[in-house]
């Protein structure tokens, strides 16, 4: 019979959350690498040698992967047989161990979690507290899975009550293109099917946390109707051409992932959830005779990924652009971007609207005239640096502010992650503005980019205030040109002709 230590089980939450902020699973890089060897559209291959680049120097830097720490998640499978010399409920220890990890002043962790949703949502600044599924299971010891997801794919999470004969493989075929790049694909769909609603939502997400073994079950062939299903999505998923940060692409997703469980006679529940490229999960066990240890990988295990600059990259100096400079660009060149910019997310840009609304104008020290806009939530910076790991956030979000931005503000241009909407991408072309996407899942190698960084207004709003950041070869993608030209259209439209008509 084990004897499960509160301290034991705390640290063990509070080493794991630490562990999965800089270390991808070994499998997801596996799996990114061999898709980055393959892939045939330079956009998509550019986008997933930034993630696979990211990706090492957290593992070398022991900083995030990316800027949004995500919500915890963890599922406790609790041995009939143990005891636990504990205080305090599973809840609560666990929350604690997320306390510790994300308050951790070597490698503090961004705080996203706000209490009252549907009221004020004050930020909790510790990051709890956390979601915690506990099963009580056979045997004496305590496995647990522990993940933080991020929001942007956790918001792309689709559920619906299918008829019983309906086919799970075209509904997801139909939803997919629906759910944008906000979910910063390439990752992994988990899926839960039957069950109830709430059943099924669960089993997804806990899908999410198995290793990835695609290739394998594709030599070895379906042996149930569950592997012939994730074969088929599998296969349909990737010939829709999303590809990498939805630019195009032969490769969407890197793994499909199915939970079943029986359900009502009437019923067929189905719940799909994205895991980003910022994939963070891991699993221990704990028998009674210490915390956890996890092992630590060898950056053999990294591929060496290097950035090409090719002839075709432009240089900008954003501190002297010219409007004409700025309508030049072309959907799909890539830049490096020189110079100021201000941020600014969905707390601000609330903020701004009120400004702007009562005609109280926008703060001493905030001009968008002529400049370009970040949305970020930047992670807090520790030693030396100039601010913590800074990606882009899901520029959808901000979709509603735009035309007030651009036509009110004297706005140049916005840099986020994934595509804008159709009436946002309208509003571009009538301003003649532009849309920049950095790429989402490399939120320490833009901070990088960062030379220098001040608060300029909104202070109280933490990691949602507006910053200044001086950068320096910031690389981006024009998403949405001057004349509305968009990329997330036409290059997924163009890469799914051409695996329509080669295979």
């Amino acid at each position: 019979m084990a004897v499960i230590q509160k301290e034991h089980f705390i640290s063990s939450v509070a080493d794991a959350l630490q562990y999965i902020s800089y270390y991808h699973p070994k499998d997801f890089i596996e799996a990114l690498a061999n898709a980055y060897e393959r892939e045939l559209n330079p956009a998509a291959k550019d986008a997933m040698a930034q993630i696979l680049i990211n990706s090492r120097m957290s593992a070398q830097g022991h900083r995030p992967l990316c800027q949004d720490t995500g919500i915890v998640t963890c599922f406790v499978k609790i041995g009939m047989q143990v005891q636990w010399d504990s205080d305090l409920t599973v809840q609560q220890m666990v929350d604690e161990g997320v306390r510790r990890a994300y308050t951790d002043p070597d490698n503090p962790l961004r705080a996203s979690i706000v209490a009252d949703p549907a009221g004020a949502r004050i930020n909790t600044k510790d990051n709890t507290p956390s979601v915690v599924h506990i099963d009580m299971v056979a045997g004496d010891g305590v496995d647990v899975m522990i993940a933080a997801k991020g929001g942007g794919s956790e918001n792309k999470s689709k559920m619906v009550m299918l008829n019983p004969s309906d086919n799970v493989a075209d509904w997801v075929e139909k939803t997919l293109p629906t759910m944008g790049a906000g979910w910063c694909p390439p990752g992994m769909l988990g899926i839960g099917i039957g069950g109830t609603a709430e059943k099924a939502a669960v089993m997804a997400k806990e899908s999410l946390m198995e290793h990835i073994d695609i290739h394998e079950l594709q030599a070895k062939g379906a042996e149930t109707a569950e592997e012939q299903l994730r074969l088929e999505i599998f296969e349909r998923a990737n010939n829709l051409g999303i590809g990498a940060q939805g630019l195009g692409g032969i490769t969407t997703v890197l793994d499909v992932k199915i939970k079943s469980a029986p359900t009502h006679a009437a019923s067929k529940p189905v719940v799909m959830i994205p895991n980003c490229a910022a994939t963070r999960h891991v699993h221990f066990h704990l028998d009674g005779t210490g915390a956890a240890q996890l092992p630590v990988p060898s950056l053999s295990d990294w591929p060496e990924v290097t950035q090409e600059v090719g002839d075709k990259v432009k240089r900008v100096d954003l501190n002297s652009i010219t409007a004409e400079e700025q309508r030049s660009w072309q959907a799909g060149d890539v830049l490096l971007l020189n110079g100021k910019i201000l941020t600014g997310r969905d707390a601000a840009h609330k903020r701004i609207k009120d400004l702007l609304d009562s005609g109280e104008g926008l703060p001493e020290g905030v001009d968008f005239n002529g400049r370009f806009i970040y949305y970020v939530g930047p992670v807090d910076a520790v030693g030396d640096e100039v601010v913590g790991p800074a990606g882009p956030t899901t520029a959808t979000r901000m979709d509603k502010f735009t035309e007030q931005m651009l036509a009110e503000t004297g706005l140049m241009g916005m840099i986020g992650k994934a595509e804008r909407g159709p009436a946002t991408v309208d509003s571009i072309a009538k301003h003649q503005s532009v849309y920049l996407m950095a790429v989402g899942g490399a939120a320490y190698l833009v901070a990088k980019a960062i030379k220098h960084s001040r608060v300029v207004a909104f202070d109280d709003l933490g990691m949602e205030a507006i910053y200044e950041f001086d950068v320096e070869d910031m690389p981006v993608t024009v998403a949405v040109d001057a004349e509305g030209n968009n990329v997330h259209e036409t290059g997924p439209a163009y890469w799914r002709g051409q695996i329509a008509q080669h295979g």
